[in-house]
């Protein structure tokens, strides 16, 4: 990306966002990260219980020290509200895999709407948001500019979720593109 979407920009998305489906959402895609670096856009993913996202690097991440790892055992899945990628990105949907997220859904994040705790549907999968913060960091910032960061950290947004949240997988299944997205109800 040569140039960055700047902060006035990005706020006036803050309306379109606050917009998103808080009942039924869509994935809008869906990427694996096989190694550091490298990501591929799937139509569809298997999530489990062990290791999240099949085939996705999350579990080598945090194969370290066991305080470390056992921090980031609930982080399996991140998820990240298109209509924010889409903003940053300006438009560029080949861009937002370059996000790190594995799942960019039209579904909102905020988190009065989906707070730590709250069971979600993805597909056939149901994941738990977890506590800890989703943040944007400095590869987020190498990608899409200091704005960008600035946009989804501040704290006068902080509460939106804007760089999404975190989750893991109580329920494994797949999970399609285009597929839905909803606060989990069981039958």
């Amino acid at each position: 990306m040569t140039s960055y979407v700047s902060r006035e920009l990005l706020d006036a998305a803050i309306d379109l966002i606050c917009q998103s489906p808080s009942v039924e959402g869509s994935v809008e895609m869906i990427v694996r990260r096989p190694a550091i670096g490298e990501r591929e856009i799937l139509q569809e993913a298997e999530l489990t219980v062990e290791g999240g996202l099949l085939g996705d690097n999350w579990p080598d991440r945090w194969s370290g020290k066991a305080e470390h790892r056992q921090r980031h055992l609930d982080m399996q899945v991140t998820l990240m509200n298109s209509r924010v990628i889409d903003a940053i990105a300006d438009g560029d949907r080949a861009l937002w895999p370059l996000a790190g997220d594995q799942l960019f859904v039209d579904f909102d994040l905020r988190a009065d709407n989906i707070p730590p705790g709250t069971k979600i549907q993805v597909g056939e999968a149901v994941l738990e948001v977890v506590a800890e913060p989703h943040l944007g960091c400095k590869k987020f910032m190498g990608h899409f500019g200091q704005d960008a960061v600035m946009f989804v950290n501040s704290d006068d947004v902080r509460l939106l979720n804007l760089r999404g949240v975190n989750a893991k997988v109580i329920a494994p299944g797949v999970v399609t593109n285009g597929g839905v997205i909803s606060k989990f109800a069981p039958f």
